[in-house]
């Protein structure tokens, strides 16, 4: 009998050493970048000290300076996005960043519900954006479960346990900024905002503003009405937003659209495609890849029309001067240092039409 019971006690604890290790090797393994950095820095956030947590894709993190809107307001504001993040995930993304955060306020960036989620869940990469830079949890299992049909080719089993997939990576673990992650939880800089200093333009749109609405797809319009009656039933207060962009004129009718079904809930809705010249932006000189995302000029103006419809509409506390709060004071000075160079950048390849070239996949 003592026999088995030690056995049993070696083998708990070599299960509990293995997971131990497994957990932050997982972590490290995943492939490095942008996204990464952010959900990281998100979690190694101070618990409740987001005033604002923004939700969305790739539209979210290089169009809105949070040390920008920091060091003027003294609003904190994080972004948790992916490069072409599902709309199904944003609810998920909500109960996640609730862990640790109580923000006043969510913004969703609603660009994505224009495309039907069947192309989108065909490309796995879409889905893992998000599941694959959550920390594990039995929330993740729930997000996982929510965005990765039971009959998905590649199976859950690799979902639940990405380092599957990145099992390769093991020259991961040769960087010093990923043993900076073997917790998932490594301050963020710039508080999840990138620069960009390339130019690529396009003529303005003559579509913003536009009248008539056309319907997003029914499962897309079924996620939006899940998101709103969660949001409802948990009273969190939100801003539904869209950045401005080179839209088309069935773009902007299908903002119309969602900005009917939004407001029949009590919430705002701001489509910053009808608000050009309030922003300042221009459409030649402030997009860093033809008219999809906005370069650091473009962003500081969109940032400081958000700022200014902040001001207007809500009533936040000012922190700036909170000890807490020291890392948001680096984030923007260093902001400035960086918007400096960058406007000069950006001014020098106007003038030498000096212009972005995008990859053909």
């Amino acid at each position: 009998m003592k026999d088995r019971l030690k056995i049993a006690v070696q083998a708990a604890l070599f299960i509990a050493i293995f997971l131990a290790l497994l957990l932050p090797v997982s972590y490290m393994v995943r492939t490095n970048g942008d996204v990464k950095d952010r959900f990281a820095g998100f979690y190694a956030e101070k618990r409740d000290t987001l005033d604002i947590v923004m939700i969305g894709s790739s539209p979210v993190f290089p169009y809105y300076a949070a040390p920008k809107l920091w060091g003027e307001t003294g609003i904190a504001m994080y972004p948790l996005s992916s490069n072409v993040q599902r709309p199904l995930a944003m609810r998920y993304l909500v109960e996640e960043a609730e862990k640790t955060q109580s923000p006043e306020l969510y913004i969703f960036e609603m660009r994505m519900y224009t495309i039907d989620d069947q192309g989108l869940r065909d490309n796995m990469a879409y889905t893992r954006g998000v599941t694959d830079n959550m920390k594990y949890s039995v929330h993740r299992i729930k997000t996982i479960q929510a965005m990765v049909p039971e009959e998905d080719e590649e199976g859950r089993l690799s979902y639940y346990l990405d380092i599957m997939k990145y099992h390769t990576n093991w020259k991961m673990l040769a960087l010093p900024s990923e043993w900076a992650n073997m917790f998932y939880h490594h301050a963020s800089p710039s508080k999840g905002y990138t620069f960009k200093d390339e130019v690529g333009p396009q003529p303005m749109p003559d579509c913003g503003g536009a009248e008539g609405t056309r319907a997003i797809s029914p499962e897309q319009e079924e996620y939006l009405k899940e998101l709103l009656l969660f949001l409802e039933k948990g009273n969190k207060d939100a801003l539904f937003l869209v950045s401005p962009y080179g839209e088309s004129l069935e773009e902007q009718q299908m903002f119309n659209y969602m900005e009917e079904i939004v407001t029949s809930y009590g919430y705002p809705f701001l489509n910053m495609n009808n608000y050009y010249e309030e922003i300042g932006i221009i459409f030649e000189e402030d997009f860093a890849d033809y008219g999809s995302h906005t370069n650091a000029v473009g962003a500081e103006k969109c940032t400081e029309f958000l700022k200014q419809y902040l001001i207007e509409h809500y009533e936040f506390q000012d922190k700036r001067g909170d000890d807490r709060y020291a890392s948001w004071d680096k984030a923007y000075v260093s902001w400035q240092e960086n918007m400096e160079t960058a406007r000069e950048t950006i001014r020098e390849r106007i003038v030498n039409e000096d212009y972005a070239v995008i990859e053909e996949e």
